[in-house]
């Protein structure tokens, strides 16, 4: 009995765990390094710019749906619902890419930042260390 429990949990899981959606296109590629904020810009600027053309043709095709429903018979109502629903996952896709692209904008400003604050801190420290040894050449 324990064992058919565990087989029946087990397929259940394997069976969630492969209709579970993932959605690969917002997720870093494999040749960017994390701290990488350009590429990383440039690739989720790519991802929102390839995003709104397909957000737009969406818009095109479904109002096209929409002017002459009678063109397109008993799957015109279907063709406009997958076309809403491809509309809706281009502007989420759009969003998220936008605030990822926002997101590595400003972690760009802050590793900037400490850049030029470790440079900085290093040029400061040898002029101090030079000025005291000229200091002690005079006594």
């Amino acid at each position: 009995m324990k064992t058919v429990k565990f087989l029946i949990s087990l397929f259940t899981l394997t069976t969630l765990v492969a209709c579970a959606q993932m959605n690969s296109s917002l997720v870093a590629p494999a040749g960017i390094a994390t701290n990488d904020h350009e590429a990383l810009i440039k690739h989720y600027e790519g991802l929102a710019k390839h995003a709104k053309i397909k957000l737009e043709e969406n818009k095109a095709i479904l109002e096209a749906y929409e002017a002459r429903p009678y063109y397109y018979g008993r799957q015109g109502l279907d063709l406009q619902s997958h076309t809403s629903a491809n509309i809706r996952e281009h502007a989420r896709t759009l969003k998220q890419s936008l605030e990822f692209a926002n997101l590595h904008k400003r972690l760009a400003m802050e590793q900037q930042k400490k850049l030029n604050k470790t440079a900085d801190a290093s040029d400061h420290n040898l002029t101090l260390e030079n000025t005291e040894h000229f200091d002690n050449k005079g006594l």
